[in-house]
């Protein structure tokens, strides 16, 4: 049952996937065979709405596509998995694509995405001037980093003008300006993310402590929440008064990690807006990103709700499948 009570307004990107797997990636000027091939719908704004949907939220989303198949695809699956998609506008340019690499080895499972962003990065100002009137209608605006800054700068004062709350997931990694922290209520980067709006050159944590001292930095530029996905280490939440961290799902065997962090979004999404504490919705984001990732590909791998209520009564979630029943 879709919570209508619940409105989220998602500004972001469509991206239709093209995966490849193989036992190891090419060196430079290698060729390798591959072992698998497919194609599912994508991007990080339309995954996370539709994980948001999926869940029962309320969920409407703002983009771009280009008037060819591959946008004809991807506007479908958003509108299947209930996702508004009436303000979405399409241009002369080509659908974004993704040349999504995952290599499976004895060694475990990686992925290396290359997304050509096409209409994703045609955004105009005036094509979302609309949102200056509608978003106080929303409880909850969603943002990532695959259209424009400037558009992302634009949404964003409005909802700070409006008091809508403002969920940034700053992937891909290009670095923000400090005076864009402020207009943050809850930054969610991954570790390389993490350090890169820190302005370090190093991409990976040795533990997830360090997350803390990166997040602080984050928090004196004025981000009121930095929320940390750590993959196998799990996640951590920090704000100025405290540091909460969960570990990660048990024994979850890794098909394949796209869209993981798109699904920890959505769940985070839905446990904002229906005051979860910090703890369990950490914990319940932790858990959907673990299911995402033992599916194969982004939309495709994304759950709803009594799916993921079953799972979690068969693996010992019993207290976070009911608060999520309630």
């Amino acid at each position: 049952m879709r919570d209508k009570s619940k409105k989220v307004m998602v500004v972001g990107s469509f991206v239709m996937d093209l995966i490849v797997t193989t036992e190891r990636f090419p060196e430079r000027g290698e060729t390798v065979l591959g072992k698998t091939f497919s194609s599912a719908p994508g991007g990080k704004g339309a995954n996370q709405a539709v994980q948001m949907s999926k869940l029962g939220l309320d969920v409407h989303f703002f983009g771009k596509l280009g008037d060819d198949d591959f946008g004809k695809i991807l506007l479908q699956s958003a509108k299947n998995s209930g996702v508004n998609v009436d303000r979405v506008m399409t241009d002369g340019t080509f659908s974004s694509v993704g040349n999504v690499q995952i290599e499976k080895s004895s060694g475990g499972t990686e992925n290396r995405i290359i997304v050509v962003p096409g209409a994703n990065m045609e955004i105009r100002s005036e094509d979302v001037a609309f949102l200056e009137e509608d978003i106080p209608n929303y409880d909850l605006l969603v943002q990532q980093q695959e259209i424009p800054l400037e558009i992302n700068r634009q949404i964003r004062h409005y909802a700070n003008e409006a008091g809508v709350p403002v969920l940034l997931n700053p992937a891909p990694g290009y670095k923000l300006q400090d005076e864009d922290f402020a207009s943050i209520d809850y930054l969610v980067p991954n570790e390389t993310e993490l350090l890169l709006q820190c302005g370090e050159t190093k991409t990976q944590l040795e533990h997830y402590e360090e997350a803390e001292y990166f997040a602080r930095k984050l928090l004196a530029k004025g981000c009121r929440n930095v929320i940390v996905t750590l993959g196998s280490q799990g996640s951590l939440w920090v704000t100025e008064e405290e540091s909460i961290y969960k570990e990660a799902v048990p024994d979850i065997k890794v098909l394949d990690p796209t869209a993981a962090g798109d699904s920890f979004i959505g769940a985070l999404s839905y446990a904002l807006l229906h005051d979860f504490n910090k703890a369990d919705s950490l914990a319940f984001a932790n858990v959907v990103g673990g299911i995402t990732v033992s599916k194969m590909g982004a939309q495709t791998s994304l759950c709803d709700k009594a799916s993921i209520i079953q799972w979690m009564k068969e693996n010992n979630q019993d207290a976070l499948a009911k608060q999520l029943e309630a």
